[in-house]
């Protein structure tokens, strides 16, 4: 087109016309090339992550919300995720790696964020609950505190995780208390590696990569963990014995940095939160079957599973863990004390 508009610039008749006729285009044009560009660069992408893979719950649970997210934002808010540690950032890292701009947030296993603030540790008290309806009404009594205990490290978080219950994956059929001083045992966190040791085991709390090479390498022969963590590492491969011992029904938090968050507009935030509630709704549909699921795929790969546990087992389990929980308590503070004391009533 500009050929044929400079073309008239030879003769100084038709000239002016042309002068017009060019800049009508380019103001015509300049407009809607600004509004695009303005709308590419306020755009925003979140990077996200979380040390387990794809399939398991956690993997899930980001999964479903980068797709809520992206419906409900128009494409304006997006989620890239990383699963199964792609990042090297495990749960306990994913709070300073917010901070230090190498990710947005991810989701976190709770137990793992207890050296932030002991509250965060709540769902992996031992025996404290043994239901879904049960841990889901602790962990909404707990939200504030988790909310709070987040917000004060520069995180606003997004949504819970409710996991299958907790048991003991080994290398041999666990028949006894007996068997307790025999197990190598990778736990989870500070509040699992005082009961196990206190129970008799050598236990230690490991992030899932070294806890996976340490398996690997013979070092270990017992984890604690769900169906599910354990489902999704393939842990048959090593330990073809499951104990459902029902220890914790822990979480994970999603959550995003604060400041990232408060970037967006109102009506984006909203939107935002819209999709972490609807994902949080979503696990827990999940969680009403995951366990059946898990175990159905255990067996079919050689899994042995006792359930119910052993009793001794279990009442040694139990002994171990009136400590901890009393020390856990001395720690967290009153309000987290009075929300445990409300879940054992129940």
């Amino acid at each position: 087109m500009l050929p044929d508009l400079l073309l008239p610039m030879r003769y100084p008749a038709n000239r002016i016309r042309a002068i017009l006729v060019l800049a009508a285009l380019i103001l015509s044009v300049a407009p809607a090339a600004a509004q695009v560009t303005s709308q590419v660069a306020s755009q925003v992408n979140w990077r996200m992550t979380t040390e387990y893979p794809e399939n398991n719950i956690s993997g899930i649970g980001l999964a479903t919300f980068a797709s809520r997210v992206s419906d409900r934002t128009h494409g304006f808010v997006t989620v890239t995720n990383a699963f199964d540690n792609q990042l090297k950032i495990n749960s306990g890292e994913m709070p300073r790696a917010a901070l230090d701009g190498r990710i947005a947030g991810g989701d976190a296993f709770a137990g793992a964020l207890s050296g932030l603030d002991p509250v965060l540790g709540l769902s992996t008290l031992p025996f404290l609950v043994q239901s879904v309806d049960l841990a889901r009404a602790t962990n909404l009594r707990a939200r504030p505190l988790y909310e709070k205990a987040l917000a004060a490290r520069g995180l606003k978080l997004l949504y819970v995780t409710i996991w299958p219950a907790t048991g003991l994956w080994s290398e041999q059929s666990l028949d006894g208390a007996d068997d307790l001083p025999k197990l190598n045992l990778r736990t989870y966190d500070a509040n699992s590696t005082e009961v196990m040791r206190a129970a008799g085991a050598n236990a230690q709390f490991l992030p899932m990569d070294a806890a996976l090479a340490g398996l690997r390498e013979h070092r270990l022969n017992a984890f604690l963990t769900s169906g599910d963590g354990g489902a999704g590492r393939k842990l048959w491969d090593f330990l073809p014995h499951f104990t459902a011992i029902n220890y914790a029904m822990p979480i994970s938090i999603a959550f995003v940095r604060s400041d990232a968050f408060a970037e967006l507009s109102e009506p984006m935030q909203r939107e935002v939160l819209a999709a972490a509630v609807e994902t949080e709704q979503s696990q827990l549909a999940l969680l009403s079957h995951r366990t059946i699921e898990n175990y159905a795929r255990m067996r079919d790969n050689g899994v042995h599973i006792a359930e119910p546990a052993p009793a001794s087992l279990v009442t040694e389990l139990r002994k171990a863990a009136t400590g901890a929980i009393t020390a856990w308590e001395t720690r967290a503070g009153a309000e987290a004390t009075a929300i445990v004391e409300w879940a054992r009533q129940q």
